[in-house]
């Protein structure tokens, strides 16, 4: 009989395991296949771990990864993807934004082979507020036209993978990971399902405004160098047009002398061109801290604790 490997990122959700193990119990029992309930605790400062424990002890499907600290989620589905044996991986959050009840369904069109992924995306944005909604949508309109890797709007990291494509992923060992880029980079197929947003079983969303603006500049980053080719191109422009500036300047005086300019204007030229200088020197700034953070092959992740080593 197939395993199927369900990794569940956790961080600070002491409230929500319980509720997402009492629904995903029958999932897993009228599911046909063998499932593992694999959940990754990110460095949480709740009772996070301690609700995994009580599972490990009491279902033997429950398996748990303890961080040393908040590596970030996309170190918690690369460290479950590491430890995943299943056949078939399924990756999913614990609050239920992600509904177990359709994970039957995906294991049916990926097992029947027609795919070898089956990804989730929201319909509508029902319950969020209304400027991440516009800022999530223009995010997905801007990296689909500077990017080749093409990402889905509403895209959910909740999906099935065969695998081979798991083994495709856990290739691309990389220290700065966005994981929706690299599950569409290793292609296979994929199909997609829809469904309405569902709001949290319990708790508060982890993902503020600035983290979710961060987390965007790391898809970018990892999936364009259009902003390094940005740059080049505004330094051109700027050097062409300083030099008509120049030729311009000297016919002007050649013709009718050199009367006194406004220091004003002056000033705003050189702080528009500072400006435009800091900006393309941030974004080489961003490409090459990120080489430097590659270089040093620090671990994504350290593993304080696990119900593996009691293997």
């Amino acid at each position: 009989m197939n395993l199927i490997s369900v990794i569940v990122p956790c961080w600070n959700e002491e409230e929500t395991i319980p509720i997402y193990y009492e629904h995903m119990c029958p999932v897993m029992d009228a599911i046909d296949a063998d499932c593992e309930l694999i959940f990754v605790d990110d460095g949480s400062q709740d009772a996070t771990l301690s609700e995994m424990k009580k599972l490990s002890e009491k279902d033997a499907r429950c398996q748990y990864l303890s961080f040393s600290r908040n590596f970030g989620k996309e170190a918690a589905i690369y460290a479950g993807l590491c430890k995943a044996k299943g056949d078939y991986v399924v990756v999913m959050d614990v609050d239920l934004q992600d509904p177990p009840e359709l994970l039957p369904k995906m294991y049916e069109m990926v097992k029947s082979g027609i795919c070898d992924s089956v990804a989730t995306r929201r319909s509508d944005r029902t319950g969020e507020p209304v400027i991440r909604s516009f800022l999530s949508e223009n995010f997905y309109k801007f990296i689909n036209k500077i990017s080749k890797t093409q990402l889905v709007y509403g895209a959910r990291d909740y999906r099935i993978m065969c695998r081979k494509m798991v083994d495709a992923v856990l290739q691309m060992s990389e220290y700065n990971r966005f994981s929706k880029g690299i599950f569409s980079w290793v292609g296979f197929r994929t199909e997609w399902l829809e469904y309405e947003n569902v709001e949290r079983s319990a708790g508060e969303t982890k993902w503020s405004l600035r983290q979710l603006f961060k987390y965007s500049l790391e898809g970018i980053t990892g999936f364009s160098v259009a902003p390094l080719s940005v740059a080049a191109v505004l330094g051109v422009v700027f050097c062409g047009v300083s030099f008509l500036m120049i030729l311009f300047l000297v016919i002007r005086t050649l013709i009718w002398g050199d009367p006194v300019a406004g220091w004003p204007s002056m000033v705003c030229v050189i702080l528009f061109m500072g400006g435009i200088q800091l900006l393309c020197m941030g974004i080489m700034g961003e490409y090459l801290s990120k080489t430097y953070l590659e270089s040093k092959h620090r671990p994504i992740y350290i593993v304080r604790s696990s119900s593996y080593e009691k293997e």
